[in-house]
């Protein structure tokens, strides 16, 4: 198989969350631990840092992996979702995994993902692995896909462990309540490995400080503590709650690396040059004002809808769409009445159809047009909009990864 048939295969062999939803969900570690005893264990030849959250998982890996580059360590970056290109979700130092790579580690182990009924993510954990491993990078960072206690990422020994914030996202899955869902994110708070916890609230505070005295974790609350304020190219508000995560994160970290504060200041600034990271408050044209971001859910969409408040404009214009399993009823309360809205569906199986989208936003007195594909929901806007307008596109994942 070449390139494309080998991504292809992967999507579609098994169920993929981030495409099919619930289906797709495995609540289990034994594929992962089974797939690593078969690759010889390769998350064992690397240090790693090992990041979980609601949101701002990719902000804060990013932000971390870039002040290391700058550190002059080889660092591994796993993310997820990717936008463009599934080799986003595997860099190094920037630079996405070779295709050559991704084809011959699935030719190597394909009998064996079959065999075993692998999901793409647990794949996917595993080519991250041998990857890093081969490439003796110096510290990998991995990104929680979902959840924490049992995600594919669950495996590996790090030498750090955060957890950014807790909202209410992928209930059907974590829980219900904060605390139900914090205590699946602090699943990745591991025997006396010191955890950083971005941001707490009443409820999440009390399960942290519980689970990381049960694992005997050193625990460190980075919304306690202070630090110079650094510059960042990352311009979204939220982005100085994760600044402070990091901080932190550098702090407890230089036990095991130099970091200088020049090589903080420079790592902030160049954080989309050395990892490439998107879609976060990412303008796209100044006249009209146009900006995208990833937010999709409550706790997210509450500090970028405060943001777009704060930009001037004659009229504003929102090209909007989600997946189907969106709660609805938590979201729509936080978009503005006086704005134009172009309703689209994302190009994935769980894009909810755009009809249905301007229905339900109908009854929060969110009013538009809807279109067949992002695309001419977004052409459309930047024809109707004046040089004085606004943009925002956003709503999913997906959304912004279709005109970024």
């Amino acid at each position: 198989m070449n390139y494309i048939e080998t991504t292809n295969w992967l999507f579609n062999q098994l169920p993929m969350y981030q495409t099919k939803g619930a289906i797709a969900y495995k609540a289990d570690l034994s594929n992962t631990l089974a797939l690593c005893n078969h690759l010889n264990n390769p998350h064992r030849y690397f240090k790693s840092i090992h990041i979980a959250g609601t949101n701002g998982k990719g902000s804060t890996s990013s932000m971390l992996a870039s002040i290391l580059q700058e550190a002059g360590y080889k660092v591994g970056l796993f993310t997820s979702p990717h936008l463009k290109d599934f080799r986003e979700r595997i860099k190094i130092n920037g630079k996405p995994i070779s295709k050559e790579f991704v084809v011959s580690f699935v030719e190597e182990n394909k009998t064996f993902f079959e065999v075993n009924s692998l999901s793409f993510f647990e794949m996917t954990s595993g080519l991250a692995f041998s990857f890093f491993a081969n490439q003796k990078v110096d510290v990998a960072i991995f990104e929680v896909g979902m959840g924490g206690r049992l995600d594919s990422t669950n495996v590996i020994d790090p030498i750090l462990s955060i957890i950014t914030n807790i909202g209410l996202d992928h209930q059907q899955f974590l829980g219900n309540s904060l605390q139900e869902i914090a205590t699946e994110k602090a699943g990745i708070i591991k025997s006396h490995v010191p955890v950083v916890i971005g941001e707490y609230v009443e409820e999440t505070k009390p399960v942290f400080e519980r689970i990381a005295t049960e694992k005997l974790a050193e625990i460190h609350f980075a919304q306690d503590k202070s630090f110079p304020s650094f510059e960042s190219d990352l311009k979204g508000d939220y982005q100085e709650a994760n600044k402070n995560t990091v901080l932190t994160a550098v702090s407890m970290l230089r036990v095991y690396f130099s970091i200088t504060n020049d090589q903080i200041i420079r790592g902030l600034l160049k954080v989309v040059k050395n990892t490439g990271l998107l879609g976060r408050w990412q303008i796209l044209n100044q006249h009209p004002f146009v900006v995208c971001d990833t937010a999709h859910n409550a706790h997210g969409l509450s500090i970028v809808m405060n943001q777009l408040k704060n930009v001037k404009y004659d009229n504003l214009h929102i090209v909007l769409g989600v997946v189907n399993d969106k709660n609805l009823n938590d979201i729509f309360p936080l978009f503005p009445k006086n704005a134009k809205y172009y309703f689209a569906k994302p190009n994935v199986l769980r894009g909810l159809d755009e009809t249905i989208l301007s229905a339900e936003a109908k009854k929060y007195d969110l009013f538009g047009d809807v279109y067949t594909s992002v695309k001419e929901a977004y052409d459309t806007a930047l024809q109707s909009a004046s040089s004085n307008d606004a943009i925002y596109v956003g709503g999913s994942t997906f959304v912004v990864a279709e005109i970024v």
